[in-house]
Formats: structure tokens, C-alpha cells, sequence
């Protein structure tokens, strides 16, 4: 049965799952903005290190928007990476960079399994035949 959509309606399903992609953008934006303030505190800011993070969080969050569109799993997923990055910065990103990407890896994981595919259009249902 692999490939084969499990959900009963799978447009309802990534309907779905893409609000849950969307919120969770939105917070990983959110989190991001507090670390120039945990920076500040231990090592000091700098003005690259800084602007990096205020334009992740920018894109974190209007990426959340764009999550209904067909390009939006693949825009949050490889703005995966940068997050996990922001742990250059701030060590404690490392274990909340790695959270969201868990939490990420897990949005698409269910998404192919209820939809049929992790990115792409939603497969059309099969013909009940009647």
C-alpha cells in the first residue's frame, strides 16, 4: 500500500497539515527573534550576526503564509537548514533548531502517509468504482 493515500479525503488532510507547517514556521520565526536577546546577554551582538537572524525570522514568517501554495513544504524544509544554523550563534539554537526540525520531519512524514507524497499536489482519489 505504499504511495497509496490512507485519508479518507486527502486535499482535506494536507489542507490540513499545510496550517500545521504554517504555525509551526511561524513559531520557529518567533524563536528566532529571541536569540539576538540571549546573545546580547553572554557574548555580545554584532551587526551581521544580527541582521542574519532578524532576516531568518522575516522569511520564517512569511514563509508560514505561503504554505498553502504547491513550492511552500519545500520552502519550509530547506528553511530548515538556516535554522539549525542559527546554533553558530547561539548554542542553545542547536537543541531548539533540532526541535523544529524533528517536529518539521514529522509534519512531512504524516503528510506522505494520509496524501500519498511529502511534497507535490495532492494525488487524485481513486475511482470507488460505483
Amino acid at each position: 500500500m505504499s504511495g497509496t493515500p490512507r485519508a479518507a479525503d486527502p486535499a482535506r488532510a494536507a489542507k490540513a497539515l499545510s496550517g500545521a507547517a504554517a504555525a509551526t514556521l511561524f513559531l520557529e520565526g518567533l524563536a528566532v527573534l529571541f536569540v539576538p536577546r540571549a546573545i546580547a546577554q553572554t557574548d555580545g551582538l554584532g551587526g551581521w550576526v544580527l541582521t542574519v537572524l532578524v532576516v531568518l525570522a522575516v522569511v520564517l514568517v512569511l514563509a508560514s503564509g505561503v504554505q498553502r501554495r504547491p513550492q511552500g513544504l519545500l520552502v519550509g524544509t530547506v528553511l530548515q537548514v538556516p535554522l539549525l544554523l542559527t546554533g553558530l550563534a547561539s548554542s542553545a539554537m542547536w537543541f531548539v533548531g533540532g526541535v523544529f526540525l524533528l517536529i518539521w520531519l514529522y509534519l512531512l512524514q504524516t503528510r506522505k502517509d494520509l496524501v500519498g507524497s511529502p511534497f507535490g499536489p495532492v494525488p487524485d482519489p481513486p475511482a470507488t468504482g460505483r
